[in-house]
């Protein structure tokens, strides 16, 4: 294929997916001039290259088109129904040639004459008018009317009022004056042309596995580097530099959600007409973005979900209307940023899942016995309709009822380390959660060690770390039937030895002849304790795919080089959890710990830090990461203390003097606490980090000190930290590089 036949697809491709959004709007606003004068140029578009380059077939079909849109442009007919699906019919036929053109290098053999026909026939009563001379004529000398409603005459208005604003060129007719009253647009697209440039994803592939290289090469230079002062500068820029290249290379990657969102209104409006629904589709956080290899991966589980909840979810107006519902359903479509993940949500107001008949189904099925099935929680039961070929639907249609479509939403999103959950309430209606990683090829990571080797632990699934020395392990581990529990302020949380599921037939320490780490971990919905020998620092790590054979075990979703050279592979919190059989719930919690502690749950939890002898709090849930760092990493900008933290500049607050204390030893350690605060990160300097808890409700700070309020945490008042108090960086000081300009001006 020729280079310019390959640019000729790719921009066709982008106008035909423009098309499809324009369409299904439409539908809405059929007198909205904008959408079809958008519609309108991608079709003339594709005819006008089309003679050039040959395709006789694309050419034929896309002018039947074009000529139903001008006269949907020019007010003569009103986007109704039959007209939208005669123009999804087209944008079919249109996208089928070229699909042919790519594989095949040929229009192919199909036939198109029943839709060029159809298109025709959509035009009839405007032929059928043009047809009759005396009549028009009739009309145009008759008294003014105002137009019928079918008609939107707002494209005459600029003809009408051109004349005023511009004078006809001399020796050319008044229409030939028209380009003058478009040359802005022109101008405007010619200057977002110049302002970006198509790149192959191969090759943004490549650059980010060279990226990848790099961190590592970086994390093997740092530890090298650590004890030589000479040294010691450059490793920072090198790290600088390294952190602020990975971002750049990953925002190249990174693509609106609104790529994929833009095709289900289409899958609604079809299928809501072909099932007899009356739906209304909502979609939120379409700006946020994903990197392009995961927005492919969820194409296919996103489809299946939505056709789903049309199916399955949402009832029929009828029925809706039996149970004091809208007759119109709701289906949502909402993305957001949680941490590390884009969270994907899917939810409908319709029948819910019936529990009771999950069950049924699964006993019927031999997926589980019943003795099995009376025991499994309302959460459990749910999971099943995620097995291959398990379907409540009764009959098998050309929608529904073979038992793939949920089986490959989950299997797709755990190819690429996401997680599926799933909520539903009898009547209210359900929600599908895809969790998503930002990025497959680089993620933070803590390194754990156990039965002699290091393991990478991805700081996405980890929620805090405890320690429990040897001395207390007899009261703070307690057993129940065979498995080990630890009482976490109040709410049990069940814990894994991670050097037991390794080596199940190994001699093992027990837990009051070690010092016992554990680290707390969310994977699905589950809350446990993984225990492990020892911890080191926390890395970025580079993801490597596994082998079959290691696939196989169950307990790893990759590996990796860590900055001293050695192999790691890295852990599967999920799996780790299926494999222990770990299946006590957040609920299940509460429930086990009594009234106090479920309310407890229903608390705030802070994590507990003193700074410079005075104790404070900062909320959980704005905690990012926690960094023991030399004092000698802070710089200055003025009189405000930053820190290099991932290729950006993080401002820091030192309300308790910690950096003034250890001013006089660079080499003093100190603690940072990373928060997010609204769209931007903070950091706050603290000498120890106590614990975490839960506090009672907040209330306001009645000093003149800077604080958020105060609470009640292990029975003593605590004042809370006011993120939004820490003062924002001067405009254009925001990333590393640009600061280290700044130094290079000032030295100059």
């Amino acid at each position: 294929m020729d280079e310019l036949t390959r640019e000729f697809l790719i921009e066709s491709q982008e106008g035909l997916d423009r098309m499809e959004r324009c369409l299904t709007d439409l539908e809405e606003r059929p007198r909205d001039a904008d959408l079809l004068g958008d519609i309108f140029r991608s079709v003339h578009t594709i005819k006008g290259t089309t003679g050039f380059l040959g395709f006789k077939r694309l050419e034929k079909l896309a002018h039947a088109g074009e000529n139903l849109l001008g006269m949907l442009r020019d007010g003569k007919l009103l986007a109704d129904r039959p007209i939208i699906t005669g123009l999804l019919q087209l944008l079919d036929g249109l996208r089928s040639i070229l699909k042919s053109i790519e594989t095949e290098a040929s229009e192919g053999e199909g036939a198109d004459s029943a839709l060029i026909e159809q298109l025709e026939a959509l035009q009839a009563p405007v032929l059928a008018q043009a047809k009759q001379p005396a009549r028009i004529k009739a009309t145009v000398h008759a008294e003014p009317e105002p137009p019928p409603a079918a008609v939107h005459v707002s494209s005459q208005v600029p003809r009408q009022t051109k004349p005023e604003r511009t004078a006809p060129v001399a020796g050319k007719a008044p229409d030939e004056a028209e380009p003058e009253v478009s040359r802005p647009r022109t101008q405007t697209a010619g200057t977002a042309a110049e302002s970006t440039l198509r790149v192959d994803v191969t090759l943004l592939n490549r650059m980010m596995n060279l990226v990848g290289e790099l961190v590592l090469t970086r994390n093997q230079v740092l530890q090298a580097t650590a004890a030589d002062p000479n040294m010691t500068l450059l490793s920072r820029r090198l790290d600088m530099v390294t952190a602020d290249l990975r971002e750049n290379v990953m925002k190249a990657r990174m693509q609106p959600v609104s790529n994929i969102f833009s095709k289900v209104p289409r899958i609604v409006r079809d299928l809501s007409q072909s099932l007899g629904r009356r739906v209304r589709l909502q979609v939120e956080g379409q700006d946020t973005e994903l990197d392009k290899s995961l927005l492919e991966a969820i194409k296919d589980p996103l489809t299946h979900a939505v056709r789903n909840s049309l199916d399955h979810g949402i009832e029929l107006p009828e029925d809706r209307v039996a149970v004091g519902k809208d007759p119109e359903g709701t289906l949502k479509l909402r993305a957001s940023h949680e941490g590390s993940h884009v969270v994907i949500e899917v939810s409908d107001d319709g029948a819910g899942i019936a529990v009771e008949k999950v069950r049924q189904k699964a006993i019927e099925r031999g997926v589980i016995t019943a003795d099995r099935a009376a025991q499994l929680g309302e959460r459990e039961l749910l999971q099943l309709i995620f097995l291959p070929g398990f379907s409540t639907a009764a009959a098998v249609t050309n929608v529904s009822g073979r038992g793939v479509g949920m089986d490959v939403v989950r299997t797709n999103v755990e190819k690429i380390g996401g997680k599926v959950e799933i909520d539903s309430r009898t009547g209210k209606g359900t929600t599908l959660r895809l969790r998503i990683p930002l990025t497959l090829a680089i993620i933070p990571a803590l390194i754990v060690h156990s039965v002699n080797q290091s393991f990478a632990l991805p700081q996405g699934a980890l929620s805090e770390l405890v320690h429990v020395p040897p001395e207390q392990a007899a009261q703070a581990i307690e057993w129940m039937e065979g498995v080990p529990l630890y009482r976490l302020r109040g709410k049990l949380l069940p814990l894994v030895f991670l050097d037991r599921l390794l080596m199940p037939a190994g001699e093992h320490k027990m837990a009051t002849e070690r010092d016992n780490f554990i680290a707390v971990l969310d994977a699905d919905g589950r809350r446990f304790g993984l225990v492990v020998d020892g911890l080191a620092d926390p890395e970025e790590i580079v993801v490597k795919p596994l082998s079959a054979v290691l696939k196989d075990i169950g307990l790893y979703s990759g590996a990796t080089v860590l900055g001293n050279a050695d192999l790691a592979l890295i852990l599967d919190p999920s799996a780790i959890a299926l494999k222990a059989g770990v299946t006590m719930s957040v609920r299940e919690e509460a429930a086990h710990g009594g009234e106090e502690d479920a309310e407890a749950v229903k608390g705030l939890e802070y994590l507990l830090v003193e700074a410079a002898g005075r104790r404070a709090a900062v909320p959980l849930t704005e905690v990012l990461r926690i960094e023991q760092l030399p004092v000698s990493r802070i710089e200055y900008i003025g009189y405000r203390p930053v820190l290099n933290f991932e290729g950006q500049l993080l401002p820091i607050e030192d309300t308790g003097g910690v950096l003034a204390a250890a001013e006089g030893d660079p080499d003093t350690q100190i603690i940072v606490v990373v928060c997010r605060e609204g769209t931007r990160h903070v950091g706050i300097a603290v000498s120890h980090v106590l614990d975490v808890a839960a506090g009672a409700d907040l209330f306001e700070a009645g000093t003149s000190q800077r604080t958020g309020g105060v609470t009640l945490l292990k029975e003593r008042v605590t004042g809370i930290v006011d993120l939004g108090g820490v003062q924002a960086l001067p405009p254009g000081l925001s990333t590393v590089e640009q600061r280290w300009n700044q130094i290079a001006e000032t030295v100059a």
